[in-house]
């Protein structure tokens, strides 16, 4: 493939994406329309569609999951701009010199981080980036920062496979899929599926190590073939204080001791937690997350003043998937009252047979997640017709539920949600990474394709 090929094609994904808040509006224009024309909805008036719409958005359950997503962000963004994990990226910096080197490099940090926790591994990934490019910028180089910007949203592309991943929790806690499918299956359902089945899986595992080698390489590939220019990046103004003087209490606000020590306490009460578990695994719910990610950031800045200063600047990165939230739950609210997920899986898993179970499975829940891009809310739509469907055909039931965290997080490649973000810490548009994330989507799908049908 020429140079050429790849300019022409990149400026073609640019000039037909708009921007991720108007894919959103037209999302729920179309999830609209198909509701009325196909949905149980059809009977009813266009008020009472628009009606169930609203309720949608403000549905109590997803707006706490959105508060739980965000602080994982949040958080995690806070806890990659201290001065230890900064040295860190720092360090893994140096080597990058060529677009083509920094691609491949950010794309496996990110993707290995995003296998320990999703919300970390994006942030890293987006800070790596934007560090590589503020080099660029200082040595007046040319680079593709869109590629590099692409590479840092990778960890998206594995992280349903990893212990944040919100199906493989959820089917790890006792009596969850026993619960999600009600008395009549009771019998045949096992009480828990471990992580031991799901994430560390000799199947996924596989599929984990050919996704941190082969999408390194795809970019590091386009990245020779590619043009660049010096990046122009803005440099945050660093946080000053109001005082002059510190009197009084803001000697707490200042203090190292006082943040170590709060720190230590909480990351004391993790371990606590951790060890009182019948297996450590378990401790990976989003609370507990979270909690872990407050008491690593109290731990690791030099204050409490100056983790609240990088709260401030996290909060902003994430402000565009705040607003964004709950058009996606109303969307999720029609689709799922309506009974258009269900009939959508349905008629995919009754054409398919023990074979291709899985491949089909993974492509209505990688279709199902350009319109709900949210694993927990597509598992509890999806997950009870995959776990029937999988006792039915004779399917392992660890196997159907991999498949359906494999759509979803592919997909991620195409649907700009959870990159906004990284958008917003690196100052590209998603016009600028979407042509680069479409090439990992078809590296991923082509892995994930030939691990459901191989292993």
């Amino acid at each position: 493939m020429s140079r050429r090929f790849f300019e022409t094609y990149i400026n073609v994904v640019r000039r037909i994406l708009p921007s991720p808040y108007t894919i959103a509006l037209l999302l729920t224009v179309v999830t609209l329309i198909i509701v009325y024309a196909f949905g149980n909805y059809n009977q009813l008036a266009s008020s009472e569609i628009i009606e169930k719409w609203a309720v949608g958005l403000w549905e109590p359950s997803l707006m706490v999951f959105a508060m739980q997503m965000m602080l994982i962000l949040v958080l995690g963004h806070a806890l990659a701009l201290s001065p230890i994990v900064s040295k860190i990226i720092d360090r893994l910096v140096i080597p990058c010199t060529t677009s083509a080197r920094s691609a491949a490099l950010i794309s496996i940090a990110s993707m290995v981080v995003g296998l320990f926790n999703w919300g970390l591994g994006l942030i890293f990934g987006a800070i790596l980036a934007r560090k590589v490019g503020e080099k660029a910028q200082a040595e007046h180089r040319k680079i593709n920062y869109g590629l590099i910007g692409a590479a840092g949203y990778s960890a998206l592309l594995i992280w349903h496979g990893g212990i944040s991943g919100s199906s493989l929790i959820k089917v790890a806690e006792n009596g969850h899929i026993q619960s999600l499918m009600g008395s009549e299956y009771a019998s045949m359902l096992p009480t828990m599926i471990s992580l031991g089945d799901t994430v560390f899986s000799p199947m996924n595992i596989i599929i984990s190590i050919g996704l941190i080698v082969l999408v390194p390489a795809v970019l590091f590939a386009v990245g020779r073939f590619s043009e660049g220019q010096v990046p122009s990046i803005s440099v945050d103004l660093p946080h000053t204080s109001d005082s002059l003087q510190i009197i009084g209490t803001e000697k707490l606000d200042r203090s190292m001791l006082f943040s170590r020590i709060t720190g230590m306490m909480l990351f004391a009460y993790c371990v606590y937690l951790l060890l009182s578990l019948d297996s450590a695994l378990s401790f990976f719910t989003p609370n507990n997350i979270n909690f872990l990610l407050l008491s690593l950031c109290l731990l690791s800045h030099e204050s409490i003043s100056a983790f609240v200063a990088s709260i401030e600047r996290a909060v902003v990165g994430a402000a565009g998937i705040l607003i964004q939230f709950p058009l996606y739950f109303g969307i999720l609210a029609l689709m799922k009252s309506s009974g258009l997920i269900e009939a959508f899986s349905s008629f995919l898993i009754e054409h398919s047979s023990e074979s291709s179970f899985p491949i089909i499975t993974f492509i209505s829940a990688g279709i199902v997640n350009i319109f709900v891009p949210s694993g927990g809310g597509q598992w509890a739509i999806q997950g009870p017709i995959i776990i029937q469907s999988s006792l039915e055909l004779g399917i392992p039931l660890n196997k159907g539920i991999l498949a359906l965290a494999y759509g979803d997080e592919v997909t991620n490649m195409l649907q700009p949600f959870w990159a906004l973000p990284l958008l917003g810490i690196t100052q590209l548009g998603a016009r600028d990474i979407l042509p680069y994330t479409l090439v990992m989507f078809l590296t991923a799908s082509a892995i994930f394709v030939l691990g459901l049908f191989a292993l």
